[in-house]
């Protein structure tokens, strides 16, 4: 009997909102759909609790959570001009790291072949010390340091498909020779990171790799990169766990960006990658959701990721 697909979300999460701020509570709903529709009768709702203090610190500076509690004690507070803490924003960027983590560990443990945490805030821009982006904790990062911590694994690859860069994401973990870190990007675009000289840092050099898409790249740029570039570095970095930093604001109906992807471009890109986990040997693949402000396309592009992945996984070996 094949592995479940385990779907993470809280509603607690929407407490997270501003008015007007395009990362809305909508978003949450229409991705989870997404997953619902792809799983179909394989689906999970997996339990997950929120991110302890301690699996918080093993990604972020002590100071800084402090700040981020005292604007929670206080009501809430913008950060930057894009990031903001409401009422309710700790718990919901609590629960969205958590359930980050325990998809990883889910997957890694083989209790789901794919386990998708449909979250917010999003989370890859988040440096150790700083909200940016409209993120709050560093989800995917968090994930990778329990896995760490649990024993789950030690060469860890994060895909990151978001149409900006993850800017904290490569922060974090530029030093680190057991994290590759592979990125789609449009560039030149907001963070303004991400270009391919950004290979990572002494001893962790050659294990960064960053691919800058052009505003008006489609599927065929983006497959394209992944297919003859990325991934053929993640497969030769042998990792021993996949996390996936899943945005969708590359899409072209997505409103704050400028690139071409579809649902299409997604789902052959989750079939490559399916495969090559398959290829791996590992058990599955753990997905967050990051950016995608379309809801429809959000709605969608999920489902084309999960259907990908789950084709890869089972398709006959190249």
């Amino acid at each position: 009997m094949p592995a479940p697909v385990w779907l993470l979300t809280d509603p607690r999460m929407d407490a997270h909102h501003a008015s007007a701020h395009p990362e809305r509570p909508a978003r949450r709903e229409a991705a989870a759909d997404g997953v619902r529709i792809a799983a179909g009768e394989r689906l999970v709702d997996a339990p997950f609790e929120p991110a302890t203090d301690h699996e918080l610190a093993a990604v972020h500076e002590r100071d800084y959570l402090e700040l981020l509690a005292d604007a929670d004690r206080r009501g809430g507070a913008w950060l930057d001009p894009d990031t903001y803490l409401s009422a309710g924003s700790l718990l919901a960027a609590r629960l969205a790291a958590g359930a980050t983590l325990r998809a990883a560990v889910g997957v890694a443990d083989a209790g789901a072949e794919v386990a998708f945490a449909v979250v917010r805030p999003p989370g890859h821009h988040a440096a150790s010390g700083r909200a940016s982006g409209f993120c709050l904790f560093n989800n995917v990062a968090i994930a990778a340091a329990g896995l760490r911590a649990a024993g789950r694994a030690g060469r860890i690859a994060i895909i990151d498909w978001d149409v900006h860069h993850g800017d904290g994401t490569q922060e974090i973990f530029a030093g680190d020779p057991d994290l590759c870190y592979a990125s789609t990007h449009q560039s030149p675009f907001y963070p303004g990171t991400g270009l391919p000289a950004e290979r990572g840092v002494g001893k962790a050099a050659g294990t960064k790799h960053n691919r800058p898409l052009a505003a008006g790249d489609g599927d065929d740029a983006f497959v394209g990169a992944w297919r003859d570039d990325l991934l053929p570095a993640v497969e030769a970095f042998a990792p021993e766990a996949i996390l996936v930093s899943a945005g969708y604001d590359a899409h072209r109906a997505d409103p704050l960006a400028e690139l071409d992807v579809t649902e299409h471009g997604y789902a052959e890109v989750s079939r490559l990658l399916g495969a090559l986990s398959r290829r791996l040997g590992l058990p599955g693949v753990a997905l967050t959701l990051e950016g995608g402000y379309d809801l429809d396309a959000l709605r969608d592009s999920t489902a084309a990721t999960v259907r990908g992945l789950l084709e890869g996984r089972s398709a006959e070996p190249d």
